[in-house]
């Protein structure tokens, strides 16, 4: 502090300023500090650009005399000019202290010394007398109208800065008057006019047009003055760029009208390069951008294009848009509902924005839990807003439309009824001349011809119709969303079309749709609505008329909305899964195209779910999935090409086995060529493997950030397989197998896979060499094999309360029907045709409702004159099982990797309460197949109390050879919780599928239900025989049901003496071994349970 005792200085430097936040949530064009001198003098630092941070820096330096005033008086102000400014400014925060206290205070920030402004206004400003008399009376009248209007701009920022504060209008009013006072008074020529223009219009935008909404167009008007005031180069060009942006994209929001968001993309686009990397105002606009409503103009897609440029990867402001976004938008809503209990005033808001979230992830990804979830919100924010609030017509819409797309996933009659009473409530809300009246009509014509389709009341349809009218009407022609109000009429008219068969109708919604599709460019996302229609259009008018030209404009129609990228893979499928129908209906030749992109459509789909229980229900999601696989491989059939019969088989059944085996393909031929590439791949499978097992919380905060990692995890994985595919010879890595990679499955034996159709029923064998060979089962309808599958169950649970030595009629007619209808024709072509010698190995492959028949017992049960028997089926072959092609490829090639053997013995005969039966035979059988299995293997039993999951577990990993003697259970609706019976938990499918055990090698199952898929995915092939081979065992014996453990130790015993009876121990005997077995115990054991054991594997 230098200087005398009889006058003193202190000198401040200005350094920086953070949490700079303006009353009025108007963007500044700087800030800058303002320090009282004396009574007539005022120090103001430089205008300082405000960052992205909201903060500010200086770096001024001032010295002060302590004389004129006992303390330092500060002003943080706000400039919305960075030329020439008019008035002050707006107050942001003031800071006051006395000298001693500033000393004392020394480097520190004052933070909170510095108060918030909350807008003290001056009274309205009135004439005064501001005499200059020492100037000439020219310069003393400008000086007096520059004051004047300084004033009053500065009035006008205090008063307007409150009404944002408290939403008084009187005090919009007063910044209104004081706003327009100024602009009276600044000429054309004024150099502070474009800065008055902007002051009214600002306050007019967010104060007067928000309650006068057809004032709006004035308002843009004074905007557009100002920018003209303004032009390239003026330092204030930016931030009126800026301003008009704001104008256009209100009034778009109010009319909707096309021609303002795409001005509002060009000015961002002139704007973007024009705002400094780091600065507030930067920030904003790319963040504008990325909020812009959807518009794939030339504009539009000019302006993402630019914004990319501006945030490369990894930048906090790149736009995204992709899942992962969703997801985050999720859990941070959850936080914000977590801070709003209940009673809390916004709880409302974020229970709606939540639901909205949801929504948009179940449109992406189809998780029935996400709209559920959704529903709950949106009718718990209903409930907070009675009768009467403000915006419950906003709420009423939203819920109903999260109705209508449950109904159309589940059809229950009670949420399309509630969906259209809550529109029509919603429509009472918004009477005509309401901006979303038209709106809401839509949403009840939705709800109106949903209910149509599912109850065929013709009133709901004409009523649709009429509501659709009304609002395509009340829609000016230039509006951003006409072109959804135009195919939604599309659509009802060509339902009604195929009601009346009116042609008029079906006329007018071709011309509506293609109108729609020609103000769209081709990247518009509601390209696939209008896609959409104009092919159910076309296909009702081709089923009336006939004409073909209207059939092939169906099918590109089909073609082009199923490929459109930017909508989600449920949506798409469901298209292709229309494609197949239309196709096979009118038997157009697209029909394998359709089921090719349909099955890519589902592989990637399901590929996106993070663990194998969601993966199921993606697949169980859509009607028809089930037989998507047999059908594209019959209709391949009924084309004469069989070889893409069997590709199309390969490639769509088993995809839960298929996804999880990807991230376990063995790399010795990559290591060989790129050692670091094979080490990536295994490195992230594994982490993907992992990733699986973590996404099953039941957490939802949880679940959702896990199932972020494993898509991250994806996108990661899915590059390396595309560096692998770019290596020589490895260009089809892990893409579907062709014919000839599938044909190497049927080296040691002929190969039957049997298709299970609604549209035929046949089979295909796979030979060593040459093209397959087709078998038509003409007798054999897949109405006929349910019935047959269900005769079965009945007959085996008749079976299975019969005295061991009655005759098992309804099982010997059953097996003579599977001999006649199914494997006799099959049995002629191996020996008639490919020439397969008897007591030769032969694989099944079944599919669809072929995989619950046992179709190794087919037998004619017939007598020759002779008195000898005529052979079954396992008399002429010894018979296996393949769950797919692919699985049993996958086992041999790993049959390479064979360490010395060890065997263990299972058993767990005392499960305790509520467990099962005790089974009285399994210790004795534990201690029989001690005793048979070879000595030279390594042999330990594992029984009663040590017999729990994790001991299991272990004794899986350690040993190459397993049996496994207890409970079985297949669960039907839950196939992942499918288990063995331990002491303490169940060892489920979920627990054996997360193990790989590449040197095990065999496992027999004496339990219930193992090798039994359910009915809802039959082909994907999931029971507890097949998880083992996943895990790693070659070779598997299983069960179709239930085993009595009384007599299945005579099948066990004799099993073991034929396998063992040269003492090698080989796991590629199992099947001659078992197929040995029954025959030998025929007299001891009845045939239900000598039908139950199937071989499956190598």
């Amino acid at each position: 502090m230098p200087g005398s005792s009889k006058r003193r200085y202190i000198r401040l430097q200005v350094i920086n300023g953070k949490n700079l936040q303006v009353p009025s949530d108007r963007i500044p064009a700087g800030i800058y500090i303002s320090i009282i001198v004396d009574s007539s003098r005022r120090w103001n630092s430089a205008i300082s650009v405000l960052s992205s941070d909201e903060s500010a820096a200086w770096g001024n330096t001032v010295t002060l005399s302590l004389h004129p005033s006992p303390a330092l008086s500060v002003e943080i102000r706000a400039s919305y000019e960075a030329d020439r400014m008019l008035g002050r400014g707006e107050v942001i925060g003031k800071l006051k202290m006395s000298w001693d206290e500033l000393l004392d205070h020394g480097d520190e920030p004052f933070g909170e010394s510095i108060l918030p402004i909350c807008a003290r206004c001056p009274p309205f400003p009135h004439a005064e007398d501001c005499r200059c008399t020492h100037l000439p009376l020219s310069k003393r009248c400008s000086v007096w109208l520059e004051r004047n209007i300084a004033r009053d701009t500065d009035a006008g920022h205090a008063h307007f800065a409150k009404y944002v504060a408290s939403k008084t209008v009187s005090h919009l009013n007063h910044a209104m008057q004081c706003f327009q006072s100024v602009l009276n008074q600044c000429p054309a020529s004024h150099p502070d006019r474009a800065t008055a223009l902007t002051n009214l219009a600002w306050a007019r935008l967010k104060g007067y047009s928000r309650n006068h909404p057809q004032d709006i167009d004035a308002t843009t008007s004074l905007f557009r003055n100002a920018l003209e005031l303004r032009p390239q180069r003026h330092p204030d060009h930016a931030l009126s760029l800026y301003n008009l942006t704001q104008a256009l994209n209100w009034r778009y929001g109010e009319k909707g009208t096309a021609a303002d968001i795409r001005e509002a993309a060009q000015l961002y686009h002139e704007l973007l390069p024009l705002c400094p990397e780091g600065t507030y105002l930067r920030e904003i606009v790319i963040d504008e951008c990325n909020e812009l409503p959807t518009d794939a103009s030339d504009e539009g897609i000019h302006l993402r294009r630019v914004v990319l440029e501006f945030c490369p990867p990894g930048h906090q402001l790149r736009p995204r848009g992709n899942i992962d976004d969703l997801d985050t938008s999720i859990q941070l809503r959850r936080e914000a509902m977590s801070l709003c209990p209940e009673g809390h005033s916004d709880r409302n808001g974020c229970l709606n924005n939540l639901a909205l979230s949801l929504e948009s992830r179940f449109n992406h990804q189809g998780k029935p839990n996400d709209l559920d979830e959704a529903i709950s919100l949106h009718e718990e924010a209903l409930r907070l807003c009675p009768v009467g609030y403000e915006f419950r017509d906003f709420l009423l819409d939203n819920l109903g439309i999260a109705l209508i797309t449950r109904f159309n996933k589940r059809i229950d009659i009670d949420d399309i009824t509630r969906a259209v009473s809550l529109d029509r409530e919603a429509l009472t809300l918004r009477p005509p001349g309401h901006p979303h009246h038209d709106t809401t009509l839509n949403n009840l014509a939705l709800a109106l011809i949903t209910r149509y389709y599912a109850l065929g009341v013709i009133e709901d349809l004409n009523e649709a119709i009429d509501r659709f009218r009304e609002s395509l009407q009340s829609r000016r022609l230039d509006h951003a969303k006409r072109h959804v109000y135009l195919s939604n009429l599309s659509s009802a008219l060509c339902s009604r079309f195929e009601k009346t068969q009116k042609n008029e109708d079906v006329e007018e919604a071709i011309t509506l749709c293609q109108e729609s599709l020609a103000s769209l460019s081709s990247l518009h996302p509601d390209r696939w609505l209008s896609y959409r229609w104009l092919k159910e259009a076309y296909l009702s008018r081709y089923r009336i008329l006939h004409d073909p030209a209207d059939l092939s404009l169906a099918i590109e129609h089909f073609r082009l909305a199923s490929g459109h990228p930017t909508q989600g893979f449920p949506n798409r499928i469901q298209t292709a899964s229309r494609w197949v129908a239309a196709a096979e209906d009118h038997k157009h030749d697209s029909v394998l195209e359709a089921y090719q992109v349909c099955l890519e459509l589902f592989d990637s789909h399901v590929m996106t779910r993070s663990s194998v229980i969601s993966r199921r229900e993606a697949a169980t999601a859509f009607d028809g999935a089930k037989l998507l696989p047999v059908d594209a491989a019959s209709c391949a059939i009924r084309r004469h090409n069989l070889r893409r019969a069997v590709e199309l088989m390969e490639q769509g059944r088993g995809q839960q086995w298929s996804l999880a085996s990807r991230l376990r393909t063995p790399l010795e031929d990559l290591e060989s060529i790129s050692p670091e590439l094979a080490r990536k791949f295994l490195h992230l499978g594994k982490h993907l493997s992992d990733a699986q097992g973590s996404v099953a919380s039941t957490d939802r905060v949880d679940a959702d950030r896990a199932a972020t990692e494993y898509r991250r995890l994806t996108r990661e994985w899915e590059a390396t397989v595309a560096e692998i595919r770019d290596l020589p010879a490895f260009s089809r890595f892990l893409l579907p197998p062709l014919y000839e990679d599938l044909q190497v499955v049927a080296r040691q034996g002929p190969v039957i896979i049997l298709v299970a159709s609604q549209y035929s029923c046949s089979a295909i064998i796979i030979p060593t060499s040459g093209d397959p060979h087709h078998i038509p089962l003409p007798s054999v309808t897949l109405i006929e094999l349910t019935n047959l599958k269900d005769r079965f169950a009945r007959a085996i649970r008749q079976a299975s309360r019969m005295n061991p030595a009655e005759p098992r009629k309804d099982l010997i007619v059953l097996s003579r029907i599977i001999w006649d209808e199914i494997m006799l024709p099959i049995v002629n072509v191996l020996e008639h045709v490919l020439k397969v010698e008897r007591r030769s190995r032969i694989w099944l492959c079944p599919t669809a409702a072929f995989t619950s028949i046992p179709l190794h017992a087919a037998n004619p049960f017939l007598t020759k004159p002779d008195r000898s028997k005529e052979p079954c089926l396992e008399d002429l072959y010894i018979c296996s099982y393949t769950p797919t092609l692919s699985a049993l490829v996958r086992s041999r090639k790993l049959m390479k990797k064979r360490v010395p053997p060890s065997f263990v013995a299972i058993g767990q005969g005392q499960p305790g309460a509520g467990k099962g039966k005790d089974l009285l035979a399994v210790d004795s059988e534990l201690e029989l197949v001690h005793k048979l299995a070879p000595a030279t293997a390594n042999r330990t039993t594992i029984s009663g109390d040590t017999a729990t999951r994790a001991g299991a577990l272990e004794a899986l990993q350690q040993n190459t050879w397993v049996h496994l003697a207890c409970h079985g259970k297949q669960d039907r609706m839950q196939p992942y919780d499918s288990h063995f019976v331990m002491k303490d938990k169940h060892l489920t499918l979920l627990d054996i599928m997360e193990r790989d055990i590449p040197h095990a090698e065999f496992a027999f199952l004496s339990a219930c239900h193992t090798a039994v898929g359910d009915e809802e995915t039959p082909d994907e092939v999931i029971h507890l025989a097949a998880g083992l081979q996943f895990s790693g065992f070659k070779s598997v014996i299983g069960t179709l049901w239930e085993v009595d453990d009384g007599v299945a130790k005579h099948v066990v015993e004799a099993f073991y003496r034929y396998m063992f009876r040269d003492g090698v121990i080989d796991c590629t005997k199992a099947a001659w071994a078992l197929n040995c077995a029954t025959h030998s115990v025929k007299t001891k054991v009845p045939l239900e349970q000598r039908m139950v054991f199937v071989h499956i594997g190598v």
